[in-house]
């Protein structure tokens, strides 16, 4: 992970997320943000300078789906989608 992903995530929890740093961190843009959110851009357009520990946790999670694996937040895979470590695979000459 980036050493400046850590460092803004860190003063974040401590002093509470600036909107601008949620900007920076989720693309850059609002509308970038707001896309990683999962939101309008209007609605992020709302949020308030300081975000609140509930507006930061959703922040906290678009960068977690961004930089985690699936499989490391506990999502299933999709059927149809081979999972990153297969271990379904039989051995044929198993008894």
């Amino acid at each position: 992970m980036k050493v400046w992903l850590i460092i803004d995530l860190k003063h974040a929890l401590i002093r509470g997320m600036k909107k601008t740093v949620a900007t920076s961190l989720l693309g850059g843009t609002p509308t970038a943000a707001a896309e990683a959110i999962g939101i309008r851009p209007q609605a992020y357009s709302q949020w308030p300078d300081v975000l609140n520990r509930r507006l930061t946790d959703r922040v906290q999670a678009a960068i977690a789906r961004q930089h985690l694996s699936p499989s490391l937040l506990g999502i299933e895979q999709p059927s149809g989608e081979a999972p990153d470590d297969d271990h379904s695979q039989t051995d044929d000459a198993a008894p």
